[in-house]
């Protein structure tokens, strides 16, 4: 076998590639996803800077596929292809670690036997194809982000250490080491995961090169977790930090140009590692030449990051947080704008502020007197300090958001049993058992083992969960078993148990798995050697990750991507299973046989029933709902607009249709969260493509870090008063337009609750920012009372930008948007499809329904404007987060207001349409049914079309019976928590029965009537 292995292990690895390609390509998105995706495709099609801390590699990498798009349309695809690609190379070095690993089993003299071989390359393949068809790592392969290619970092280098140790006693091995620290360094301009395979590493040469002693191996473990602390805190932020002390003293010190202490720096260090290599080599010091090779060559790696500095200076369209100096540079590495968390030591999330200090300076670059650059201290960054009798070790109930403090209480249990007396004020601290019991209970079983057994297991659906039984949990496919923890899964209703994300594995994957560890584990001194190994890379990419992370409760998306290393880990340990049954069986039935047989049982067994079950629910082919999404919300908009934005997904899509593609580059997108930042209040001031300039009163001195982040609402002025004016006020540096807080700190202050706009009625009608039929509904000016007690920087931009308008510019807000992010405008918006548009026309909201309706321009946008993405196909797959991110349900919303709106207006006919229209391209096959749909019912009776009302509202009747039928049927541990939602499906029968009546359909009435008596009868006797 020895001759002819090492041609069939490679033809095999590149097999598992083949499978895993295909699977991918097929299955990939044909545009860009939700979430990030759209950011990183932007920011590599562009070249251009994306969010902190920034991935340069993976953007020079993924622009380099988007060249070869025919047109800018396919290059979201070519990105996703390049995720694709480097997953499936990611299952071959899977599958050549394993078969390293299990080979060193079976070889004796240099030699392995025909069975052996077969049970090796067979641990291989199932232990690669488990990998591959596995829930969280498919999801990753088949989109533009960066975990695929962060797993193929993070394969590579596990797999080269184990080259590595395969020639460890040989001239120039070392060069295996010199390669993993450029993959490293290379791995830092794409996601930090990689790193956390360093301890691994280290333990495979401590293992490859000393006999294994207790205190040898606690030594190998300091010292991973020193290379893996000065790569993390050290080279990372440590040289970009030492190099802005340069710059300091050569621009601030000397008087030199902007850069030059940089220049200097950059010079230095080169010299000093040319020297010191040369001194190694000289004085043949061979571990002083490895460890500066290896951290020239991490340098190089790293150095993809000057693409971050040179793009942000050419000031593109998009540049998040402006990193062009060394100084703002440091600040976007260590990701400042999102805050710290406490990991060691902290507070708990009651614990009372004592104090605001400040802590590091703020500099921006600036021009002194004599015309000379000068780094300039904008501010300081604040920090709170906290009554100290809250601090805890090991803190990880933290955050003081009111909806997080909630969950921190059921998840940790927090009893009120520890009082602190607090000036007039008794609180009651949580015990360090509840701080455990929430980092049990939600960070480790919810947050990862939940995923872990996703993976192995079985999944519930794609719903996410935040608690309870009927969402996002994990599930086996053996009924007694789930029900235990999931309670009755009979009586499930259809939306549940239909759902294509409802995949069982019934614990196969799972118990190969631990058949994996226990043979590893029990396979004499090398296995156990390689199991530590293993088992590290399992626990740093799981378990510490879940500590690093801290993670609060209700996350706004699932976060199981952040463990896929620990996934890949135990597809190891998957693999091994297959040797532990051939390990059994062999003995029992000649080995050959033995061999073959259970390669095929477990790749039928493993691969093959999570390729069945994952398919249908990973396939995304077909899928472009983001892209129209993002469409709609441009098309709402007239030429030239405004448009309001907030979250990510609110805005991420959007910027990739306009930059990628090309899509409506005449609007100008504002994210409201981001005008918290001085740089991008700025960057509104410059020309975008078609988009012009937005005019601010605040200029940019006015918006430095530090300088109006809050501006108290102080009622010093008892009557409205012109927009225009209170932003003057609030930009005036007089220190009359200044109060002092508590502190003694002085803030600039807003004088008034009561504002107002003016309005050129025949301005407004000439332009179109009102419909002709609607002239006479203008009023003379906005006006509004300011609710809030602080304005934070960017709701004082948002207001400014609305001052300076002059209603010039079509103003939008996104349906996507909260309501306090409306500024308190709400009464002023006109529904115009996925935006609501600012409109001297007041309207009153009813029943939760925000703005004015004129129903010819929505009639148009939604009937002739409006597409879906191929969500009404029966082969695209519609995940829960579409459901939910792109706005169907508002979109179902509208859809029945206008219909209603219509029929108002005696217009049966368009009525019956627009909804018909919504019904075809959102189907209740394809898009769960939901209160909006009593909408549709009423007013296809109002239209007249009582038949399609009928069917609809049948429909909906049996779905509150099904899900009634569920929760009567539940356990009263269960039932208890659906006390809530049972009472509501009750209401909406009741609804539903009210609609049966306005429709005279008696008999129907009485068909339901009696159905749901039937019900609950039953379950009463």
């Amino acid at each position: 076998m020895k001759s002819n292995y090492k041609l069939v292990n490679n033809v095999l690895g590149w097999l598992a590639f083949a499978v895993a390609a295909i699977t991918y390509a097929l299955t990939m998105e044909p545009s860009a996803s939700l979430w990030d995706c759209g950011e990183f495709i932007t920011s590599a099609n562009g070249l251009q800077v994306g969010h902190p801390p920034g991935a340069p590699l993976f953007m020079i990498i993924a622009r380099f596929f988007a060249l070869f798009a025919p047109d800018p349309s396919y290059a979201a695809l070519m990105v996703n292809l390049m995720s694709a690609l480097a997953s499936a190379f990611t299952i071959m070095f899977l599958f050549w670690t394993i078969t390293h690993l299990a080979k060193k089993l079976f070889v004796k003299d240099g030699e392995i036997s025909l069975a052996n071989g077969v049970a090796v390359l067979g641990a291989g393949m199932v232990g690669a194809l488990a990998y591959t068809f596995s829930d969280t790592f498919w999801f990753s392969a088949v989109e533009g982000e960066v975990y695929a290619l962060s797993s193929l970092f993070t394969a590579v280098v596990f797999w080269a250490i184990l080259k590595w140790e395969n020639v460890a006693d040989e001239k120039y091995a070392n060069r295996w080491i010199i390669l993993i620290a450029y993959l490293m360094g290379l791995s830092i301009g794409v996601h930090l995961l990689n790193l956390l395979a360093i301890p691994a590493i280290v333990f495979v040469y401590y293992f490859k090169k000393h006999e294994p002693t207790r205190n040898g191996i606690l030594a190998a473990l300091g010292i991973s977790l020193v290379i893996l602390g000065v790569i993390m805190y050290g080279i990372i932020p440590g040289v970009i930090k030492i190099a802005s002390w340069f710059e300091l003293a050569f621009v601030n010190g000397l008087g030199a140009p902007f850069k030059t202490g940089v220049l200097v720096y950059a010079i230095s260090l080169i010299a000093l590692m040319v020297w010191t290599i040369n001194y190694s080599i000289k004085h043949n010091k061979v571990i002083l030449n490895t460890i500066v090779t290896s951290f020239i060559v991490i340098m190089i790696g790293y150095s993809s990051f000057a693409m971050i500095v040179i793009r942000s200076s050419a000031n593109p369209p998009m540049d998040e947080n402006n990193p062009d100096d060394v100084f703002s540079l440091l600040s976007y590495l260590n990701r400042e704008q999102y805050g710290d968390r406490p990991l060691v030591f902290g507070e708990y999330y009651n614990a009372p502020a004592v104090d605001m200090v400040e802590t590091k300076p703020v500099y921006i670059q600036k021009k002194d007197k004599n015309g000379k650059d000068k780094y300039v201290i904008a501010s300081y960054k604040p920090k709170y300090e906290f009554d100290s009798r809250f601090n805890t070790i090991f803190p990880r109930m933290y955050s003081s958001n009111a909806g997080h403090v909630r969950d921190y209480e059921y998840w940790g249990n927090v009893k009120k049993n520890n009082p602190i007396q607090v000036g007039d004020e008794v609180i009651y601290k949580p015990s360090f058992g509840s701080n455990l019991r929430f980092f049990f209970s939600y960070q480790f079983n919810h947050m990862y083992w939940r995923y872990f057994m996703w993976n192995f297991a079985g999944r519930q659906n794609d719903i996410q969960n935040h608690g309870g039984i009927r969402h996002g949990n994990w599930i086996s496919g053996i009924q007694f078993l789930d029900e235990m923890r999931l309670g009755n899964q009979d009586k499930l209703y259809s939306e549940l148990k239909n759902k294509k994300s409802r995949n069982a594995y019934f614990f196969l994957p799972f118990i190969l798995g631990l058949i994996g560890i226990f043979f590893q584990l029990n396979a004499g001194k090398k296995g156990k050697k390689d199991f530590w190994v293993v088992m590290l890379l399992f626990l740093l990419t799981g378990l510490a990750i879940v500590v690093y992370l801290n993670q609060y409760p209700h996350q706004p998306r699932e976060r199981d991507y952040a463990y896929a290393g620990s996934f890949y880990a135990f597809a190891i340990w998957i693999g091994f299973g297959v040797l532990g049954l051939y390990n059994f069986l062999k003995n029992k039935m000649p080995a050959l046989a033995s061999a073959g047989l259970v390669t095929l049982i477990c790749l039928i067994a493993v691969p093959g029933l999570m390729a069945q079950q994952n398919w249908d629910d990973h396939d995304r082919g077909g899928r472009y709902a983001t892209l129209a999404y993002a469409k709609n919300y441009l098309n709402s908009c007239d030429p030239n607009a405004i448009l309001f934005t907030y979250g990510d997904n609110d805005t991420f899509p959007l910027w990739y249709a306009q930059e990628v593609e090309g899509i409506r580059r005449d609007i100008r997108i504002v994210n409201i969260s981001l005008l918290a930042g001085d740089w991008y209040i700025n960057q509104m001031r410059r020309k975008a493509y078609d988009s012009e300039l937005i005019p601010m009163t605040l200029t940019a001195d006015k918006v430095e870090p530090g300088i109006r982040d809050q501006v108290p609402v102080v009622e010093r002025l008892s009557k409205p008063e012109l927009l225009s004016e209170m932003i003057k006020f609030v930009a005036s540096d007089n220190e009359a337009t200044t109060v002092e807080t508590q502190s003694g700190k002085k803030l600039h202050y807003f004088p008034g609750r009561k504002v107002y706009v003016p309005v050129d009625s025949s301005k407004v009608v000439s332009n179109g920012t009102v419909q002709p039929e609607d002239a006479g509904l203008v009023v003379d000016k906005l006006e509004w009372n300011i609710k809030k007690s602080y304005l934070y920087k960017n709701d004082i931009a948002v207001y400014d930008i609305i001052a300076n308008n002059n209603w010039e510019r079509p103003i939008y807000f996104s349906v996507g948007m909260g309501v306090d992010s409306f500024l308190g405008l709400e009464k002023y918006f006109q529904l115009e499809g996925a935006a609501y548009r600012l409109v001297p026309i007041e309207t009153k909201p009813q029943r939760n329904e925000l703005g004015h309706v004129n129903t010819e321009l929505l009639y148009d946008n939604y009937m002739n404007k409006f597409t879906f993405g191929g969500l009404k196909d029966p082969d695209v797959h519609v995940d829960q987060f579409h459901i939910l991110t792109v706005n169907i349900m508002s979109f179902r919303a509208n859809y029945s207001r206008l219909a209603s709106a219509l029929n108002d207006e005696g217009k049966k006919d368009k009525a019956i349409k627009i909804m018909d229209r919504c019904m075809e391209e959102l189907p209740t096959s394809k898009i769960p049914f939901d209160n909006t749909l009593i909408g549709f019912i009423q007013e296809y009776y109002r239209a007249g079309a009582t038949d399609k009302a009928n069917v609809l509202l049948s429909d909906m009747a049996q779905q509150s019976y099904d899900k009634l039928n569920y929760f009567l049927s539940l356990e009263s541990q269960y039932a208890n928590a659906f006390r809530a939602e049972q009472e509501r499906e009750i209401r909406v029968v009741q609804m539903l029965l009210g609609l049966a009546d306005m429709g005279e359909q008696t008999k129907l009435r009485e068909d339901l009537q009696l159905k749901f008596e039937m019900l609950f009868k039953t379950f009463v006797e």
